[in-house]
């Protein structure tokens, strides 16, 4: 990563992530039991200052920027995908707010303080048997008003850090069938967590199931109306690609100590140094320097466009692309290890696993695919 820092803020950084990293990756095998957290991994982040790492200065935080931003989170990946997932989307969801500026300003002030303070936030948007908010479907969970007080009813899916968030964003449908997103406190009457996260990727996540019962909250709670419907800059999702490309190079590293220290008998010398595995180790690094030119270049010309929030195809085709490649860069570093690599005491089968949840990661292959395939007939079409 060291060709892609530029500057020594980001230099300073990443030397702190890395004094972490070893601790993260040895508490990774906690994270594949039912219903764990990286509860030590965050208490490490927030140490280092790391939850406030997009936070505008004026709240107390860092106030640092996308390119920062993906650098950090795929070093944190790199120790525990889960880790730097979960943490990818508090910071991510600030960086949201601090280029489009699309939250109700009283709301967002005091959401904003509250972070300030230590709090972590992550949206609510998917449920069960809806469809896909990313495909236009609505939200089966409620907003109705109620005097002076909203009430939300609804059972929402994947909410990622469940365990230990402040402020669940809640995506709702209101009574004018449009989708509001609304702030609720955990402390809040009526809000529950139902454990129903058994996902054999990622697990350490734990992106369990957020009950609302009638909760009701002050109307000031509304932190974006009509939140569907707004054009905004979505340069923040690239820490999708940016965890999964740090779990490949974890997967990496290993296949590489592993083909340079292993001595077979019948060889008496390290597998490195035979034909077939040279070959599997240049495919990786060809994989994940083409992955990381193609992300941090992205950024780049993302940061300097007059206009990113017409930069989905970019971002869409960096997050499919750089994904494909993290899991092939695994499947090579499976191979270099062999059959060892599926043992529950062996990190690959880790690196395997939580890879390719990343294809489920928004945004989806198959839709990034159909518009592609939609200009290219309709720039044809039209000659």
């Amino acid at each position: 990563m060291e060709s892609f820092t530029k500057t020594e803020k980001q230099r300073e950084l990443l030397h702190k992530i890395n004094e972490l990293k070893a601790r993260f990756t040895g508490r990774e095998p906690e994270l594949d039991k039912l219903n764990s957290f990286p509860y030590e991994d965050f208490k490490d982040l927030k140490d280092i200052d790391y939850h406030r790492l997009t936070l505008p200065k004026k709240y107390g935080g860092q106030g640092l920027g996308l390119y920062e931003y993906i650098l950090a989170q795929e070093a944190i990946s790199e120790g525990s995908g889960s880790t730097g997932l979960s943490i990818g989307w508090h910071n991510g969801i600030v960086l949201q707010y601090v280029e489009n500026r699309h939250w109700n300003e009283e709301a967002a002030d005091w959401l904003l303080k509250e972070i300030g303070k230590g709090a972590l936030i992550n949206t609510a948007a998917s449920e069960n048997n809806a469809g896909s908010p990313l495909r236009g479907a609505l939200p089966t969970t409620t907003v109705k008003l109620s005097g002076d007080e909203l009430v939300v009813h609804g059972e929402k899916t994947y909410t990622s850090v469940a365990p230990v968030l402040d402020y669940f964003l809640v995506t709702a449908t209101n009574e004018n069938d449009q989708v509001d997103l609304i702030i609720i406190p955990r402390t809040t009457p009526g809000v529950s967590i139902k454990e129903t996260w058994d996902m054999l990727a990622m697990r350490g996540t734990a992106s369990h199931n957020l009950v609302l019962d009638n909760v009701k909250v002050p109307v000031t709670n509304v932190l974006q109306q009509n939140s569907l419907k707004k054009p905004e800059n979505k340069g923040w999702l690239l820490h999708i690609p940016a965890c999964y490309i740090g779990i490949a190079t974890a997967a990496r590293s290993y296949a590489l100590e592993f083909a340079t220290s292993y001595v077979p008998t019948s060889l008496g010398k390290p597998i490195a140094e035979t034909p077939n595995i040279k070959q599997l180790i240049g495919d990786m690094e060809l994989e994940l320097t083409t992955a990381r030119h193609l992300l941090y270049g992205t950024i780049e010309r993302y940061e300097h466009a007059e206009d990113r929030s017409r930069f989905d195809e970019a971002l869409g085709v960096t997050k499919v692309a750089v994904t494909n490649a993290a899991i092939r860069i695994v499947d090579k570093a499976m191979q270099i290890v062999g059959s060892r690599a599926l043992s529950e005491s062996n990190p690959m089968h880790r690196y395997y696993l939580n890879v390719l949840a990343g294809l489920y990661n928004p945004p989806m292959e198959d839709m990034e695919k159909t518009k592609l395939a939609a200009k290219a007939i309709q720039q044809f079409g039209n000659k």
